[in-house]
């Protein structure tokens, strides 16, 4: 049976917070306050969230049931000995963090895990979380549970992962999303010194990211890469060599490296 409610805390009032706390408080989880170290994120989030807030993890309230944590990775080990010592020792404390370990919890609370929302998220964007992957882990299957049920408040997609599991995770979607993004950034960079708009790319890009929702990746590959066509290769290496040499290195390689994924994805497969 699903509970009623869920009394939150949120310490870190970065991008994750700032959309996750709206979302839950908007599907009847009670937002009780928001730690920030800068006045200024925890002010806005709070008026987002219609809760106090604070500035100083003494002043933590001890009134929640579930403390999310979302702060950056280096800080969390400090945080979470801070919080031990000043928020509710039988509520459950979850960080957000995809490849930081649960065990960062271990020695210093009771009941721990992990609520990981597998998106990159911001502040002035709005996300659907009905779209967003949870992953999930706690000490507890109990715990577990909760956690999946709080998840579930906003997203059907919820999934368990260990934290080794997490780590490769991670290291997929920074493949998968920010490699993604910084090629986009490097196209928009070379359009741009020709005089070409960026935006004549976006049908291109729509198109190969609808098909991998239908094909495997490696099916969907095309370009001179995957034909291994020398001719055209080497004549965008000329081109590139002569304009942005660092461009000329990251297009042999990425090339050299399609191309030898994709022969050694035929020897296997014999």
């Amino acid at each position: 049976m699903e509970r009623p409610d869920f009394n939150i805390v949120f310490v870190g009032a970065g991008n994750v917070a700032s959309c996750l706390a709206p979302a839950l408080m908007q599907k009847g989880c009670r937002i009780v306050q928001v730690y920030s170290r800068t006045q200024e994120s925890a002010q806005t989030l709070a008026r987002k969230a219609d809760c106090p807030y604070t500035t100083d993890l003494t002043q933590i309230s001890g009134e929640a049931d579930l403390y999310i944590v979302s702060v950056k990775d280096d800080a969390l080990d400090d945080v979470t000995a801070r919080l031990a010592c000043s928020g509710n020792p039988d509520a459950l404390y979850a960080h957000t963090a995809g490849s930081m370990p649960m065990d960062v919890w271990k020695g210093k609370i009771r009941r721990y895990g992990v609520l990981y929302p597998m998106q990159p998220f911001s502040k002035q964007r709005a996300v659907d979380f009905s779209a967003v992957p949870f992953f999930i882990e706690a000490n507890s299957e109990e715990d577990a549970c909760l956690l999946k049920e709080v998840a579930g408040r906003v997203s059907p997609k919820i999934y368990e992962a260990s934290s080794e599991q997490r780590r490769y995770l991670h290291i997929a979607a920074v493949f998968a999303c920010n490699f993604t993004n910084h090629m986009y950034t490097l196209c928009d960079r070379l359009l741009a010194a020709h005089g070409l708009p960026f935006e004549s790319m976006l049908p291109l890009i729509d198109e190969t990211a609808r098909k991998i929702h239908e094909l495997p990746p490696l099916e969907a590959q095309t370009g001179p890469a995957r034909r291994n066509d020398r001719n055209v290769i080497g004549r965008h290496l000329d081109i590139l060599k002569k304009e942005a040499p660092e461009l000329a290195d990251l297009y042999g390689m990425i090339s050299r490296s399609i191309h030898t994924y994709e022969l050694n994805n035929k020897m296997t497969s014999r």
